[in-house]
């Protein structure tokens, strides 16, 4: 995404939240050091990365491997990839240019690199095939474009990914009850890239995922603008898992599912200055699916908006797990027309089958949830709904402030401990 067009959204949404929101400018209430959850309880904004001062670094055009714009340019990208990772101890530049258009098969960029830095440059359209057939045939395909075991990788410039997934949403089993399910490859995957920085792009209409971050330690994702049809299955927007230190920010998310989620094996993650809608909102999980162990920690979103999601900000897990959810803030978050503003499910059921009542379940607890403002489209704007096995605790609610339409607000909390200080609308009971 180049910076007029993120700059054009960045002006259209405050001025659209500054009508919706008249209470946006209110002063904020201190938090008590003790309570503060979260990777940090105050946090500056993190500015579009740099390249690090030094040597130039060597340019690989992968118009110079004989890649031409509108054919399979595979072959010649993996071959500009080979001698970017492998030329020198100096830094690198991986080069696609601007204005031109590439089709790209499933294809890895793979470490580790001799290379002290490597930069990919994309300033032109990578576009994958839209034949779903490319990706059933044969060895399956579950990632279009990975990067994987690449330290200090930078990914950046502007361009644009377009996974053209509408062939596999149209064939998936939660558009089409009749098909079989088969899960869709992501569009952009990291997987075991340390110093990560993922910065000014477009990726759009991913077959399932947008942007995985996997197995990764100290990552920056910044300015992506990610789009999929509302409609669109399985669209997550930016999906974590397994890794550690990751910060989110400055992006415009607009899928079918998730505009972030976060999964098991990730911890001090945070997400700030997220514009989020249509798609499923922000959530923690789904964790502990088929009785396995799950651990998400310190995590903290802040200076979200959320316009016309299924869900605001959700806690999910499946019965029968183990592990925990813990010290998680959901903080500074403005909401319009979302149907379930504030969520825990610790009964979480994506299944066809009905999930039975199991004895365990991953642990909830230090969740909190502070100048959270908005509108709800649904009566029961709050829903902690909490397993008898395993009860959420330490649940703290304050100055959450949220209106119905032409309706009153309830809370629903079922085997939850809440601590509300102050004045909260919808007011919520610890049913404990």
């Amino acid at each position: 995404m180049g910076p007029r067009k993120f700059l054009l959204a960045t002006i259209t949404t405050v001025s659209v939240l500054l009508h919706m929101f008249p209470y946006a400018n209110s002063e904020p209430i201190a938090l008590p050091p003790e309570a503060a959850y979260g990777p940090a309880a105050e946090s500056s904004d993190a500015g579009a990365p740099e390249l690090s001062p030094g040597p130039p670094p060597m340019v690989f055009d992968v118009d110079d491997y004989g890649a031409s714009a509108g054919g399979d340019a595979t072959e010649a990208f993996l071959a500009a990839w080979k001698d970017a990772c492998n030329s020198s101890d100096d830094p690198s530049l991986f080069l696609v240019p601007e204005g031109k258009t590439y089709l790209l098969m499933p294809l890895s960029f793979s470490g580790p690199c001799r290379a002290t830095a490597i930069t990919a440059m994309i300033r032109g359209t990578l576009e994958a095939p839209s034949n779903r057939s490319v990706w059933l045939d044969g060895d399956r395909q579950e990632r279009w474009i990975t990067f994987e075991d690449v330290d200090g990788l930078h990914v950046m410039g502007g361009g644009t990914l377009n996974g053209h997934g509408q062939e596999w949403w149209v064939n998936s089993c939660k558009v089409n009850k009749s098909m079989r399910c088969v899960a869709g490859p992501t569009a952009l995957y990291f997987r075991s890239c340390n110093h990560l920085v993922v910065d000014d792009l477009e990726v759009k209409d991913s077959m399932q995922m947008h942007v995985v971050i996997a197995y990764c330690w100290k990552a920056a994702v910044s300015r992506l603008f990610v789009t999929a049809p509302g409609w669109s299955p399985n669209t997550d927007g930016i999906h974590v898992s397994n890794s550690r230190e990751v910060s989110i920010t400055n992006c415009i998310i607009s899928t079918g599912d998730d505009c972030i989620s976060i999964v098991s094996g990730s911890e001090c993650v945070r997400a700030s200055g997220i514009y989020c809608g249509p798609g499923h909102g922000i959530s923690i999980g789904s964790l502990g699916a088929n009785k396995s162990r799950a651990h998400v920690s310190d995590v903290l979103v802040e200076k979200a908006t959320l316009v016309g999601t299924t869900n605001g900000v959700r806690i999910k897990t499946w019965q029968g797990g183990e592990g925990s959810a813990e010290r998680i803030t959901f903080q500074d978050i403005k909401m319009y027309n979302v149907t379930n503003p504030i969520i825990i499910d610790q009964n979480y059921c994506d299944s066809k089958k009905p999930c039975s009542e199991q004895d365990s379940a991953v642990a909830i607890s230090g969740i909190r949830y502070n100048k959270i403002h908005g509108t709800s489209s649904s009566k029961v704007a709050v829903k902690f709904i909490c397993s008898n096995a395993v009860h959420c605790d330490g649940i703290v609610m304050q100055d959450v402030s949220l209106v119905g339409q032409g309706h009153r607000l309830t809370c629903s909390s079922v085997n939850a401990r809440v601590i509300t200080p102050g004045f909260n609308s919808p007011y919520c009971r610890s049913d404990m």
